[in-house]
């Protein structure tokens, strides 16, 4: 398996534990894995909540994550999940 595959899978064991997981976590961590989401899976459609005030906070995430690259913010992600899920 390759380091890239790797990477994809971690990934997406990371996704499922946020998916999955009930407890409140803080705005700026929600925000934080948003933008990594977006960037890591190369979506880049505008944010898509009815309330202005979310979609600025997201698109104000994503304007601090420009300059990501696709894999780093997978390491991002995961390293917040651990960070955040993993530690709970």
């Amino acid at each position: 398996m390759e380091k890239d595959e790797t990477l994809d899978i971690k990934f997406r064991e990371a996704v499922d534990k946020v998916n999955a997981y009930h407890e409140p976590l803080p705005a700026d961590i929600l925000l934080r894995l948003y933008a990594y989401y977006k960037i890591a899976n190369k979506n880049f459609d505008n944010p898509g909540s009815r309330k202005p005030l979310i979609n600025a906070f997201k698109t104000n995430a994503l304007f601090q994550a420009k300059d990501v690259t696709e894999e780093e913010a997978k390491q991002k992600y995961i390293k917040l999940v651990k960070e955040y899920i993993d530690s709970k």
